[in-house]
């Protein structure tokens, strides 16, 4: 009943993120097939050359998906935030199957009607468009099958570089570990799935049976096919005109956060883009140097250390002054605090720490040996995560530390998968899950205030952006943050209707 009601009173961004998911795999699938047919036919004819291109392209497709999509981000034509990325990444894994059954198909043509073919005087091109296409075409077909069911599956991981999709509701309910939202995205895809590859399968069945006019129907696919994606990418490219484009990391107060700007935003008049739930700290500030982002919610510790990899001052106001003078020259603009400071802690189960005596990082060294630690994934490798934390305080746990989503880790910890966890101080499951906080005795962690971080071009063209931006300034305490994170992590509020009601857009006060 819960994944009924949420469908229902999400049914418009439903609808718009199963578009944005179909419209990805429809383009990049016609961009695989109007490449991947011809290789299929240059293989088939050219073995040698075959077997060259289709060692290429198993290579592609043994590369994970999310490595490829950060391989790709950084490229400066191909890559980059948002759909670009998503379908590039998108085409290459539907490459295989179509190339691969393509040129099966042609080779399994009887040779005979090839020889009748060529004895009734066709030449090469008429052999191939009235011969063995005709009778390939069952074949491609289920390559084009294949390549479109990988495509829905795979399209959903392009949600976290910012290109929609029904990947949204999954990376959403990830960070909020809620089933119910996962549900509302995964559910839908795998409909989306099976219903086209029975249509497919269908026209597949269909052209085995009435070959007549094939050639014709290929050539006139073949163009469709290149209209459509020409079409849709247009439609995309105006899509994202004149916009302020939000974006946020992958998890709960990121998201709200992001979700703050863009209705704080959109109360001045402007057009928003959200890409929220994005991969992280590194491709948010990536995408924003880029031009891809143009404002998201930075913390100033996280800033200096993790994106300028300099020692940040231990004061809340220093520190905030030396994170507007490093991103400056790069055009980027840092707002005014919004109110809070969420530091990193270090949690323990409360039954651990009330046994054992815990109560500061200190108090851990006398059980790390038998413990094993959690951590975020940027925090094992960031300049303020672990590898200084175990350095200042001589910590050494059991094993390697384990990796996971940050949204996942305190629960971790509450399920004894893990026995101590690097976490957020205004994260709302603390008190829920009996977590005890351990007190940084040596100061190791610095401020860590969310300021917003502007594209200063786009400030400058759109000059509500700093009305905006101004008004949010001091406007969310340490306690409302964990409000709204419980509203949303605890309660399974939706985040939209939470920020709505925090600013007063719900027919309260502004």
């Amino acid at each position: 009943m819960r994944l009924l009601h949420f469908w229902a009173s999400h049914r418009g961004e439903l609808a718009s993120l199963f578009v944005q998911h179909a419209t990805l795999v429809v383009i990049s699938t016609s961009a695989a097939i109007i490449v991947g047919v011809p290789m299929g036919i240059v293989a088939a004819r050219a073995p040698r050359a075959g077997r060259w291109l289709l060692g290429l392209v198993n290579v592609a497709q043994t590369i994970p998906s999310l490595a490829l999509l950060g391989f790709l981000l950084p490229l400066p034509i191909f890559g980059g935030l948002g759909t670009r990325t998503a379908l590039l990444t998108l085409s290459i894994y539907a490459l295989l199957p179509i190339l691969r059954t393509t040129m099966t198909g042609i080779q399994q043509v009887d040779r005979a009607v090839v020889e009748a073919g060529v004895a009734m005087g066709m030449t090469g091109r008429q052999l191939l468009w009235l011969v063995e296409l005709p009778l390939a075409l069952p074949s491609i077909v289920g390559g084009i099958r294949l390549a479109t069911v990988i495509g829905i599956a795979t399209a959903t991981i392009a949600a976290a570089i910012g290109a929609g999709g029904l990947g949204e509701y999954i990376f959403r309910g990830l960070s909020m570990a809620d089933t119910t939202t996962i549900l509302a995205g995964a559910i839908p895809s795998a409909v989306f799935a099976i219903a086209a590859d029975a249509l497919l399968g269908w026209a597949g069945r269909r052209l085995s049976t009435a070959r007549i006019a094939t050639s014709m129907a290929l050539r006139a696919g073949g163009v469709a096919v290149v209209m459509l994606a020409i079409a849709s990418g247009v439609a995309y490219a105006r899509a994202g005109r004149d916009t302020i484009v939000v974006g946020s990391k992958n998890f709960t107060e990121q998201v709200i956060l992001g979700e703050l700007v863009a209705q704080r935003l959109e109360h001045e008049g402007l057009h928003v883009d959200r890409r929220l739930n994005l991969g992280g700290t590194f491709i948010c500030d990536r995408a924003l140097r880029a031009g891809e982002l143009d404002v998201y919610v930075e913390y100033t510790g996280t800033a200096v250390t993790a994106v300028f990899h300099q020692d940040v001052p231990r004061d809340r106001q220093l520190a905030f002054a030396r994170t507007r003078e490093l991103y400056a020259p790069s055009g980027v603009t840092v707002g005014e605090p919004l109110g809070f400071n969420n530091t990193f802690t270090m949690f323990v189960r409360g039954e651990d720490a009330r046994r054992l005596g815990l109560h500061t990082i200190d108090d851990l060294r006398p059980v790390m040996s038998g413990w094993t630690a959690g951590f975020g994934y940027e925090f094992l490798q960031r300049d303020d995560g672990f590898p200084g934390l175990a350095a200042r305080y001589g910590l050494q746990f059991r094993g390697t530390p384990r990796a996971m989503d940050l949204s996942l880790i305190y629960r971790a910890l509450a399920a004894r998968q893990v026995d101590v966890i690097a976490g957020d101080a205004t994260s709302a499951l603390v008190a829920p899950l009996d977590l005890a906080p351990l007190a940084d005795n040596r100061h190791y962690f610095p401020p860590y205030d969310a300021v917003p971080v502007v594209r200063t071009a786009a400030m400058l063209q759109h000059p509500e952006m700093r009305r905006a931006l101004v008004a949010l300034a001091g406007s969310v305490s340490d306690a409302e943050m964990r409000t709204l994170n419980a509203a949303v992590d605890v309660e399974h509020r939706d985040v939209k209707a939470v920020v709505r009601e925090f600013l007063g857009y719900d027919g309260g006060h502004e």
